[in-house]
């Protein structure tokens, strides 16, 4: 199981078969779309694509608004200039630093694909695969003259099924594709962290999340769904496409009814809940167990962790309520709104309209070769990514942030010590979960075998079929055996980092070692501010109100005093507050929900504390020099805002604020800086400042 990291990710859907590890933010998937640093490096023709510089040290002070007063809005402050002048790219719904680094990804993973020579993919090895994806999916005429066709076989199966254990079997046979009640995964047993184990967890809802399903100022999105879903029931041609798409719209009603909110489902303390296969029929009672797990070919694992354990119950209930034609309508949008993206003109648009124009208000859909580009990614990243290290990836990357880590290791180390709320016991355990964490920089030391993944030309919904289901065959086979600790949950042109509570280690792929979190010849307190405060962010999440349940083996288990943890919670739950109290006029009414994004707020208040702490101890005693009239302080704090500029479309930001699990980028380019006392004094905030904390109401954690 993975825990967070810097960024949540929401893309296209997965061919993944197990939970991603959360992102940096909620903008990119497990198997990345993005790109590396470096100096520029030559594409796969000759092109240099080039990573962009940030002004003469490390920041833009161009974007800067300095009649802002930093006190008052620090985000416009640093970033003012940018956000005025900046426009979001008509097939994006948000647009900030993290997608400027995406799309640099996006054209280097673009040159390399176009580059791999056409031939036979049963024998021409990885690039013939991903260059015949590729193809398949580039090949628009094709796929319009086919339009609907590709669904058929599966609508008919569906059809076809005589009873509720028959459909429960058909959607389980096709590794989650489609969806469905509850989602299977395989991944590292919390408990037994040297072996993969199954789990299980709530699943079913199209519009993502209880929410939009269950509150009033959703009603518009309610709206929109029922009308999409009966657009999507009349281009598969089933029947009644209106009658049956309320029926669906009522039975994923009571499906969100049954949900676990978000943050309820974050918590690894009630989500360990594992349970004997043989007892899931006494358990939860009216769902076809025994059909599901052979049809996944999981019935031989002798345990699956459920994850929302009294809603598991209700919702097998719900599915035994439900008549079988509503089922087979639901599993029948299921399908074709998964696969609408890999359709015709008439479906693909469809998807676009509801799920990017009016879910989150993007203008245009994305460029084809874009989504060639995402669908190859999601089906072969890692064999891509083999290559994209080659050319991208500086040598003496890796070594400069072992360094900087290091640095920031020990920092917290020393923020350990110096702690006065916590005990000496646990700072023993603490101490020794730091002392383990393990560390992976740039790339995998083994890549991914895709040998087996049938891909064949001119076939472009069947090799995606076959990629889904090659991927969950290789999680499934995991089962009972021992961990690969050397895999990584992200290619290396994910820009993006995680930690993994599980492993207890810190993930940095190649691609976040660019400007603006990395650059070897910037100031180095800009350096500290924005990658040091990501290595810090990373380092924090073994010790946030959820990945401080895991031991230093990656074992689930409570490790702190009682004292200890009543008086974490107490700070944590302030900084909750804090958050909750952010109001975003465009939305009135919409708030950041302070236990969802509990962790990563945690995150980047510790995170950017210890990168404070490491630059400090780099200084040696030494001063640091002042640049463009900024002290060495100013510039980490400016080099951490520079991260986190993004602009929203206000459809987006509800998106985000409703379904993510982190605060917004503006939001995250000032708020953790509310209780650090060291900014205060570096631009002289004081407590006329609309920004101002008392220091006694300052939360103080790590």
């Amino acid at each position: 199981m993975y825990a967070a990291s810097l960024l949540a990710c929401a893309a296209a859907a997965p061919l993944t078969a197990h939970e991603p590890p959360q992102c940096l933010d909620d903008a990119c998937h497990l198997q990345g779309r993005v790109a590396i640093a470096g100096d520029g490096g030559s594409g796969a023709g000759g092109e240099t694509i080039a990573a962009r510089r940030y002004g003469s040290w490390g920041f833009d002070t161009a974007g800067m608004d300095r009649s802002a007063s930093p006190g008052h809005d620090f985000f416009a402050y640093a970033s003012g200039q940018w956000a005025k002048t900046t426009r979001i790219p008509a097939d994006q719904s948000s647009y900030g630093n993290f997608r400027v680094l995406r799309d640099l990804s996006e054209a280097r993973v673009r040159a390399l694909v176009e580059s791999y020579p056409k031939g036979d993919p049963a024998s021409g090895g990885d690039a013939a695969k991903i260059a015949s994806l590729y193809q398949g999916f580039m090949d628009e005429a094709s796929v319009e003259a086919l339009g609907g066709q590709p669904l058929q076989p599966f609508l008919s199966e569906l059809k076809a099924t005589p009873d509720e254990a028959a459909l429960a079997g058909v959607i389980a046979a096709r590794g989650g594709f489609g969806g469905g009640m509850f989602s299977l995964f395989v991944s590292d047993d919390q408990r037994d962290p040297d072996r993969y184990t199954l789990y299980l967890s709530q699943s079913g809802l199209g519009l993502g999340d209880r929410e939009m399903y269950l509150r009033e100022n959703f009603a518009p999105q309610r709206e929109r769904y029922l009308s999409y879903i009966a657009q999507l029931l009349e281009l598969a041609g089933w029947n009644d496409p209106q009658g049956n798409a309320e029926a669906v719209m009522a039975l994923e009603t009571r499906i969100a009814q049954a949900h676990w909110t978000r943050a309820e489902s974050r918590d690894r303390d009630k989500t360990y809940n594992p349970t004997a296969l043989a007892d899931f029929d006494r358990v939860a009672p009216g769902f076809p167990w025994a059909a599901y797990f052979a049809a996944s070919g999981v019935d031989q694992a002798p345990v699956a962790v459920v994850r929302q354990d009294s809603a598991i119950p209700k919702m097998a209930a719900i599915f035994a309520d439900a008549d079988l034609a509503t089922l087979q309508a639901w599993q029948a949008f299921h399908v074709t709104d998964g696969m609408a993206p890999l359709l015709s003109n008439a479906f693909a648009n469809a998807h676009y309209e509801f799920r990017e124009k009016f879910l989150s208000g993007q203008p245009e859909p994305r460029e084809r070769w874009k989504r060639g580009v995402s669908f190859v990614e999601s089906a072969m990243g890692e064999a891509i990514g083999r290559d994209y290290v080659a050319l991208y990836f500086p040598p003496d990357a890796k070594a400069k942030m072992d360094d900087l880590v290091a640095n920031v290791k020990l920092a917290m180390g020393a923020r350990l010590d110096a702690l006065d709320w916590m005990s000496a016991d646990t700072k023993a355990e603490a101490r020794a979960k730091l002392a383990g964490f393990g560390l992976k920089i740039g790339h995998p030391d083994e890549w991914r075998d895709y040998s087996g993944l049938d891909v064949r030309q001119g076939d472009l919904f069947g090799n995606a079929m076959r990629a889904r289901l090659f991927e969950w065959e290789y999680r499934r086979a995991r089962l009972g055996k021992q961990v690969d600790k050397a895999e990584w949950g992200m290619t290396p042109q994910t820009v993006n980092a995680y930690y993994n509570s599980v492993k207890n280690e810190i993930v940095f792929p190649a691609a976040i070692l660019q400007p603006p979190f990395f650059d070897p010849d910037a100031d180095p307190a800009v350096n500290y501010g924005a990658i040091g405060g990501v290595i810090g962010h990373e380092i924090i999440h073994g010790f946030d109100d959820q990945g401080r349940k895991s031991d230093g083996e990656g074992v689930l288990r409570d490790w702190w005093t009682a004292g200890d943890a009543a008086k974490f919670e107490a700070q944590a739950a302030k900084l909750g507050a804090q958050y909750e109290a952010y109001e975003f006029p465009q939305l009135p009414g919409m708030h950041i929900n302070g236990r969802t994004a509990m962790g990563e707020n945690i995150g980047d208040l510790g995170g950017l504390s210890i990168a404070l702490e490491a630059y400090r101890r780099s200084l040696d005693g030494k001063p640091a020099p002042v640049i463009d009239g900024f002290t060495g302080e100013q510039r980490l704090f400016l080099g951490w805002a520079q991260v986190w500029r993004t602009l929203w479309r206000d459809d987006a930001l509800r998106q985000q604020l409703v379904n993510g699990t982190h605060s917004p980028g503006h939001i995250r380019a000032f708020a953790p800086l509310r209780n650090i006392d060291a900014w205060y004094e570096a631009f002289g905030v004081g407590e006329g400042d609309a920004l101002w904390i008392a220091p006694e109401d300052r939360v103080r954690i790590w």
